[in-house]
């Protein structure tokens, strides 16, 4: 048996809760392989809209078993929160939710140390969500983290270490602070984590898979925020692209099966960083409203342009997707053109691969396509797709060479079309 991998192709926010809810009911186990709390998965159903941040979302549909892989990072505070507001929406987790002892912790002064360094940085800051996410994978790479085992072996002794650590960091930083009420909420969370199964979940998920159970590997982020393949540095701290699955999860490379990557009909970008495609006119704001492009842990106004294809195809390669699912295709529903950018020109060259540095005077080649204004909201399926549609999914799909399986046309999880093609 090989497990299935679902991750973003883009900057994130590519809507990746929504599909893995969608389908969840064809595996189980769900296992998330990476990121932390500056994550947000969207989900939308039964008139009901839940923001998952840590825990898997394949929580809601049946009794599958959830896991959160050793790649991630895991703050307890936010995770009791998270936990406790789905049990008393009616979602019971203890006995669906493992945990990886492996899985490390962020701490409060990661949180700190996160607000700290990005206010020294001043206006070359990366535009962190201030979660304390690279702060902890820093610590687990320079072998001083606090891993979730550690909550049952020594743990005093190892948080004291690490916080005297932190807060000397903090004081050549001159950065002031107070850590009584964050520390206090998040020893409270240290005890309720002890209520799961922690588990060494890379023989957990191997021994599912020698017993011929699916897993569907969840992935946070997108491919474009890699630690080594994204517009560095302005990235996240882990690896997003597929090989994080192994790595986070324990699974041999051999083990991958289908690749789902997901992405948007056009792009979005959150914080700083570069985005070739970015629209600062009526056009970039009127995708933003349509598609209420507003982070969904940050609140943050997201950025919004074109499609860009030279993004997508080294996204596409360097995960070796299967599968492609678009999401958002809605949103476009009433522009008349559609852009996608097929190429860059870059010092009066033009070039259609995914440059080392993306530079502030790289410009998009566009193609262009007319739009299908036609409201698909309420379609059910691609029999109902206008011409226009159609004419655009072929289009994207002779460019990324691999087929469009699935499509969104809204947010809710009824709102989602499998196509058939051959």
């Amino acid at each position: 048996m090989k497990v299935d991998v679902l991750l973003g192709l883009q900057w994130g926010d590519e809507g990746k809760g929504k599909v893995v809810d969608v389908l969840t009911p064809g595996y189980d186990v769900i296992a998330r392989f990476q990121g932390g709390p500056n994550a947000g998965h969207t989900l939308e159903f039964e008139g009901q809209k839940y923001v998952l941040r840590s825990i898997p979302s394949g929580i809601f549909q049946g009794d599958k078993l959830n896991i959160i892989g050793n790649g991630v990072v895991l703050d307890p505070a936010l995770f009791k929160a998270e936990a406790e507001a789905l049990e008393a929406s009616g979602h019971s987790l203890k006995e669906r939710l493992h945990i990886s002892k492996k899985a490390h912790l962020i701490l409060p002064t990661h949180r700190l140390l996160d607000a700290a360094y990005e206010a020294a940085k001043g206006d070359a800051k990366v535009g962190t969500t201030g979660k304390g996410i690279g702060p902890t994978y820093t610590d687990k790479v320079s072998r001083n983290g606090i891993r979730v085992g550690d909550i049952l072996h020594g743990f005093e002794r190892k948080y004291a270490v690490a916080k005297a650590r932190h807060e000397q960091i903090l004081k050549s930083l001159n950065y002031e602070y107070d850590l009584t009420e964050q520390e206090k909420a998040w020893m409270e969370g240290i005890e309720y984590l002890k209520q799961f199964s922690l588990v060494d979940s890379e023989h957990e998920i191997n021994n599912f898979l020698r017993e011929e159970k699916s897993v569907l590997c969840e992935g946070a982020q997108g491919t474009m925020l890699d630690i080594d393949f994204g517009s560095y540095p302005f990235v996240t701290s882990s690896n997003t692209v597929c090989a994080g699955a192994c790595t986070g999860l324990g699974v041999a490379p051999n083990r991958i099966g289908e690749v789902y990557g997901i992405f948007k009909a056009y792009c979005t970008r959150v914080g700083a960083g570069p985005f070739p495609t970015e629209l600062f006119d009526e056009t970039g704001d009127k995708m933003c409203t349509l598609g209420h492009e507003f982070g969904s842990v940050t609140g943050r106004k997201r950025r919004c342009g074109w499609i860009d294809l030279v993004a997508l195809k080294y996204s596409v390669m360097v995960n070796g997707v299967t599968k492609l699912i678009m999401m958002k295709s809605d949103v476009l529903d009433t522009f008349q053109t559609i852009k996608a950018c097929v190429a860059y020109r870059l010092n009066g060259e033009e070039i259609d691969y995914f440059p080392y540095d993306i530079e502030e005077n790289l410009e998009p080649v566009y193609a262009e396509l007319p739009g299908w204004m036609t409201d698909m909201t309420k379609m059910k399926s691609e029999d109902e797709f206008p011409e226009e549609f159609n004419a655009y999914l072929t289009f994207l799909e002779e460019q990324l060479g691999v087929e469009i399986k699935i499509v969104s046309v809204g947010p809710d999880r009824e709102q989602t079309i499998e196509r058939y093609t051959e």
